[in-house]
């Protein structure tokens, strides 16, 4: 009968349960940070150590957050939670945007209301009251992701202090002359009644009628060409193209390009102006199939001759300009100066007029005669049918092209031409190229992005034609209609808004607000009104850097690093950079690193008209934030990202692989007292010095991955640690020692100090991805630690580096990986069961067989193998290694019967009489115990 050695075995005990349980787990230790203040003891610790400040861009207060959010978020985590612990002091203060169209969609969307039927501080009460109540539900959202940060004391947009800073930041920059009203043609959104920054347009698919009109020409026939005025019985015609026409209303000119070749082409009793590329395309497509040319003509001979608008009562002037291609269209463009840029800025060279006869609601006006009353896009048909009545139409066609809509209703926006108040970009742009220069952008490319977008881009629209909003702090006089911008005016609205807040503006009168007495200052006249129309909320969330980072005492200006979607260069850097450097001269951050989009496993756009949205709330609900913080971590952000159940679902299966590590470590370290029981590094056995020097490598690369934000290296370095340095090697060799060793053995021990230390420094290395699990498997770790949240971040040391060492083992790696291959085969072909029941023999050169016999008997315990021999390959199979030629492998069932205790296979087992299923080994541990 055997006897039972279990209670002489080593086995792990550890109370960290193998099923992590997340979604409750999480919530219990957040409770537990929240309760102990770990956030405020961070900052008071960190207090007066050098800075490090991520400066939060707001999100819109006005919904559930998404998964974009949660990705946002989350890196900017595992950026202040690495800082902090490396020694910065890293305060985050997170933000919340608040005004504007996007709250008031969602006020009338969810309330069933119309600003227009509201009085404005009612109005403004509400959409105050929505977006308090979708940042306390945004902000708890948040913070279930295990975000940290001062969440009690977060900066928003709508709050007093921030208004009057916004206001402090429009007087600098008008104290620079760089705020203006201009009559302008900008984007404009008929559904909502506003005018819209390029920031804030998308542009979609859309379907549009495509035209070819004739314009006839009524200027000196001669004067365009002497071979036309020789045809007297020929009508002459210029052909536009356009896809909009609806705009023919404000025709004013066509363009032509100076530097192309026009011809004049003869079709029956008619002359038709072309330019010379286009010309047979353009034949074609009105159907004319029998011209030819009568002349070749200059583009620059054509300036101010004169065409006849086809439905009104005035001339066309031809004018120059570049920007005609010969792309596509007729190389004669419809130029309506009040419904586009290109079209106003040459116009005005000219001194054209600039009409625009649409209201606010996109409704032409009494100024477009028969066409008042229409809807622009209605009266797309009501031109096309009176063009085609009159006989001017000579071709339509629908086309699909890309065009601008909405950010927020997503539908089509116009050009439109009204009296705007401007930020003059054009006057600093150079200065703010300059700043961008000086910036680090990542990635690279980012510069280039930015700066291109900057060169381009117009003045900046700042007014909007909404109530929700920081008013433009500008007074008009009764009398004579000045529009003032003074410093005494603007320092009394920035003081009114800092007591009460923007609300003021509605509540007060004009002359209740400006100081007593004040007079205009070109007529004297004391009555005055105020601006109706609010500032861009990208000019609100764009003075954050003065509102909050020069505002609060524990943070800095500038930012280190600014952190977004790849879309804010066009937005939030954009914004911030423009009024930064307005008003200082210098870029408000250091740093700025950009993630992309998400896209579902084919590389779709979400859609929940596709029905692959994945909301982070479901994500945690089923797994746990740490999932979803490690799948974050587990990709490269700095382009699109792929998400889906599948992918998730991978992720799960790293994060078991991590959690048993520790849980394998923890185990293994029952008993063991770091302070009483740990040897010293020269005491340790080879392989755990090996164990050691590849935690530092892995310490070393997993840092220089936290500082170039590269979160994948991370994920990818700790992965492969615990699955393949680890689980794969270490720890696997690591049982026997461990099980079978007396307790208190050098032996155990060794290996036990190596794990501790593994175990603490792992556990460190992942804690700004897993915070949750982190801080539990630290309690069991360390216990009566302080928290986690608290350590310093593990630093190499030099005395673990042994790069000969490392190259021993390498070589070893490599051919224990061939030992491996031999032993599987045995097993395949029913020789073997475990690996313990094989007896291994090598053959190769002398070279390979004096090294492998420098690791003696430990050998048998690095190949997890009963015995080992260097006398040459025997066995009842025979494995010859492909990837190492001359190196051959036996593989025999064992000899000897099998330890009871260790289930090695010896011949010593059975040479005790009391213990005759002992091998020697464990007989001496067994007589001790």
């Amino acid at each position: 009968m055997s006897n039972d050695y279990g209670k002489t075995i080593n086995l792990p005990k550890t109370e960290l349960p193998m099923k992590a349980n997340l979604p409750q787990r999480e919530q219990e230790l957040q409770r537990h940070w929240l309760e102990n203040d770990i956030y405020g003891t961070l900052l008071k610790r960190n207090k007066g150590k050098p800075k490090f400040i991520l400066h939060d861009g707001p999100p819109y207060a006005n919904g559930d957050i998404h998964l974009g959010h949660a990705l946002n978020k989350v890196l900017k985590d595992f950026i202040i939670r690495q800082k902090t612990m490396a020694g910065y002091d890293a305060p985050y203060v997170p933000g919340w945007d608040t005004h504007g169209l996007p709250t008031e969609h969602q006020v009338i969307k969810s309330l069933g209301v119309h600003r227009h039927e509201i009085e404005p501080l009612e109005w403004r009460r509400r959409c105050r009251e929505f977006a308090a109540r979708f940042i306390n539900k945004q902000r708890e959202q948040f913070k279930r992701l295990g975000v940290c940060g001062d969440w009690d004391n977060p900066y928003i947009t709508m709050d007093a202090a921030y208004e009057a800073e916004q206001i402090a930041v429009f007087k600098e920059l008008a104290a620079r002359d760089l705020i203006y009203k201009g009559l302008r043609p900008i984007y404009w959104c008929p559904s909502c009644e506003t005018a819209l920054a390029e920031a804030e347009i998308e542009y979609h698919d859309k379907t549009s009628n495509s035209i070819y009109v004739k314009f006839p020409y009524v200027g000196d026939r001669s004067a365009l060409s002497t071979r036309l005025a020789e045809e007297s019985t020929l009508e002459p015609y210029f052909i536009i193209w356009t896809t909009t026409p609806w705009t023919l209303i404000s025709n004013v000119a066509v363009a032509v390009n100076p530097n192309m070749k026009y011809s004049v082409a003869v079709a029956g009793k008619s002359a038709y102006v072309v330019a010379s590329e286009l010309l047979e395309q353009t034949m074609s497509i009105c159907g004319i199939d029998d011209y030819s040319i009568l002349d070749r003509v200059s583009g620059k001979d054509l300036e101010c001759l004169k065409c006849r608008h086809p439905f009104f009562d005035r001339d066309s002037l031809l004018i120059l300009s570049e920007f005609v291609t010969s792309e596509q269209g007729t190389g004669c463009v419809h130029t309506a100066p009040g419904h586009g840029p290109e079209d106003f800025a040459v116009a005005s060279r000219y001194d054209l007029p600039v009409i625009s006869p649409l209201d606010n609601r996109g409704i032409f006006t009494s100024e477009a005669g028969d066409f008042a009353g229409l809807r622009y896009d209605a009266a797309n048909t009501a031109v096309m049918d009176l063009l085609d009545e009159t006989g001017y139409l000579m071709a339509r066609e629908d086309i699909k092209h890309s065009y601008p809509h909405c950010w927020r209703c997503k539908k089509p926006v116009v050009f439109r031409a009204t009296e705007q108040w401007f930020v003059n970009v054009n006057e600093y742009r150079d200065a703010v190229l300059g700043e961008i220069r000086n910036v680090d952008w990542i990635p690279e490319w980012g510069m280039e992005r930015i700066a291109n977008m900057v060169k381009d881009r117009p003045d900046w629209c700042l007014s909007r034609q909404r109530i929700w909003g920081v008013p433009l702090p500008i007074f008009y006089c009764e009398r004579c209609n000045r529009a003032i911008i003074e410093e005494s005016l603007l320092n009394a609205v920035q003081e009114l808004f800092a007591r009460e807040g923007s609300d003021a503006w509605y509540k007060y009168t004009a002359e209740e607000i400006m100081p007593d007495g004040y007079s205009c200052p070109d007529c004297g006249g004391t009555k005055f009104r105020k601006e109706a129309d609010i500032m861009d909320v990208w000019f609100d969330s764009g003075v954050s850097h003065r509102a909050v980072l020069a505002k609060r005492p524990e943070l800095a200006w500038p930012a280190d690093l600014y952190l977004e979607g790849s879309d804010q260069y066009r937005g939030w850097f954009q914004t911030s950079m423009l009024t930064s450097v307005g008003a200082t001269g210098k870029a408000p951050y250091k740093q700025v690193l950009t993630h992309g989009f998400l896209v579902d496993e084919e590389g779709r756009k979400m859609s929940k008209s596709l029905g692959n949205v994945v909301e982070p709330q479901q994500i945690i609900k089923k797994y746990g934030a740490d999932i979803l913080r490690l799948w974050i971590a587990s990709t490269d952000f700095r382009s699109d990202i792929r998400v889906s159940d599948k992918l998730i679902n991978q992720v799960v299966e790293v994060y078991r692989r991590i959690r048993n590590t520790a849980r394998f470590m923890l185990g293994n370290l029952n008993g063991f007292d770091a302070e009483t029981d740990a040897l010293p590094y020269e005491e340790l056995q080879e392989i755990d010095r090996w164990a050691l020097m590849k935690l530092n490598r892995l310490c070393i690369r997993v840092t220089e991955a936290y500082e170039k934000y590269e979160f994948h290296t991370v994920y990818h370095s700790i992965h492969n640690f615990c699955a393949v340095d680890m689980s794969s090697f270490y720890l696997d060799v690591l049982k026997d020692r461990l099980y079978t060793s007396a307790a208190k053995s050098l032996a155990r021990r060794s290996a036990q100090t190596v794990l501790d230390i593994i175990l603490r420094n792992l556990t460190l290395l992942f804690s700004p991805v897993l915070p949750h699990t982190a801080e539990e498997i630290w309690g069991y770790a360390v216990p009566g630690a302080e928290s986690v949240e608290l350590q310093t971040w593990p630093q190499s040391s030099g005395s673990y580096e042994d790069e000969p060492l490392n190259e021993r083992w390498e070589r070893f790696l490599a051919i224990r990986k061939e030992v491996l291959k031999a032993l599987e085969n045995a097993k395949n072909a029913g020789m073997i069961g475990r690996s313990l029941e094989a007896a291994v023999s090598i053959g190769a050169d002398d070279d390979t067989i004096t090294f492998l016999d420098t690791f003696g008997q430990g050998l048998r315990e690095y190949f997890i193998v009963s015995h080992v021999s260097l006398k040459g390959a025997e066995g009842d199979y025979v494995f010859e290694s492909i990837d190492r030629p001359g190196i051959y492998i036996g593989v025999s069932r064992a000899g000897g019967g099998k330890c009871a205790r260790c289930w090695v296979y010896s011949q010593e087992v059975g040479v005790d009489a009391h213990y005759a299923d002992l091998c020697n080994r464990c007989l001496e541990v067994v007589k001790n115990v």
